[in-house]
């Protein structure tokens, strides 16, 4: 059994050599461990760095193309490479390394295909009281859209089969985190969690500038990937909305017309029609998406298997 270890790097140089120093030599079950850089763009000696420490395995972008297109390339490179497992570590050697091993054994053990490192944000104290909220509270939304149980949705350090690699396609420019445990749940994907072990920060995030930005654009991901895979449920919710108003105006207008006569309070079964017609574009709008959604299931289940053969056939 084959284990590549990629590490998407943004500039590197400084924290780089220590991550790869701590990466694990050996793991029982597992026959050979290589190391894949994906270099997004940097512009230190990040690619100097890792070859000096002996990585021979390099995807190089450019320029900056982001953390989830870098996690993406990575996964179809170390495909390339023959990998059985991958393992998705970050650069700044915040987790520690030796954790590879339980990480992997679900996966070497058949118990499952995707397996999220769950690090103890209760006792971190690098994590805020605000953090540590925004956290229990992103993770449980992620839960929820996805219908799986995971303690640490925004965990990188996280394992993949050979299988889970070639299902998952991230669509999100900003990060993989939160898609790919959708997509899991929503695609029956094996997935499950063990406790990890974090090393003292080297450097600030790079994902994100500041909180705000961070529950913005996850927010989105999250309203993105959820509405990908059930439009339907998500339009009707939206459209449910109007409706339950239209008929509340509806029922206003009768009442008033059958006690004090037909005349006055028109505006209320004009606003009625209008919230009435909205509510019901939305759901034929969510019909539309449904039939959408369920074309692209397909067009995703021919994708993997061309990649499962083109994968298989040059392993």
């Amino acid at each position: 059994m084959k284990l590549v270890i990629q590490i998407p790097c943004l500039n590197e140089e400084e924290q780089l050599p220590g991550t790869l120093a701590d990466l694990p030599k050996e793991i029982p079950g597992v026959e050979s461990i290589d190391v894949l850089i994906i270099d997004d763009g940097s512009t230190d000696g990040t690619v100097a760095a890792a070859q000096k420490a002996g990585v021979t395995h390099f995807v190089r972008f450019a320029r900056n193309v982001g953390l989830a297109r870098a996690f993406r390339a990575g996964l179809d490179e170390a495909l390339q490479m023959g990998a059985d497992i991958v393992v998705n570590t970050d650069a700044d050697n915040q987790y520690v390394g030796a954790d590879i091993a339980p990480l992997v054994r679900p996966i070497i053990d058949g118990e499952s295909d995707i397996v999220v490192g769950a690090r103890d944000i209760e006792a971190n104290p690098e994590f805020s009281r605000l953090k540590k909220r925004l956290q229990r509270f992103g993770t449980r939304v992620v839960c929820e859209a996805a219908g799986v149980s995971i303690p640490d949705a925004t965990s990188g350090f996280r394992a993949f089969s050979r299988q889970a690699a070639m299902r998952l396609n991230v669509h999100s420019e900003f990060s993989y985190t939160l898609e790919t445990i959708i997509q899991a749940g929503r695609r029956r994907i094996p997935i499950t969690s063990v406790p990890i072990r974090t090393n003292l920060k080297t450097r600030d995030s790079r994902l994100f500038r500041s909180i705000p930005s961070y529950i913005k654009r996850s927010a989105s991901t999250i309203v993105r990937i959820v509405a990908m895979y059930e439009p339907l449920k998500v339009f009707a919710y939206l459209g449910l909305v109007p409706l339950v108003l239209a008929l509340i105006l509806g029922l206003r207008f009768l009442y008033f017309w059958a006690v004090t006569g037909a005349g006055g309070h028109v505006q209320s079964l004009i606003l009625a029609a209008i919230l009435a017609i909205i509510g019901f574009q939305l759901l034929v709008i969510g019909l539309v998406s449904d039939l959408i959604s369920a074309n692209r299931k397909l067009l995703e289940e021919l994708l993997y298997r061309s990649r499962q053969r083109e994968l298989d056939g040059n392993g």
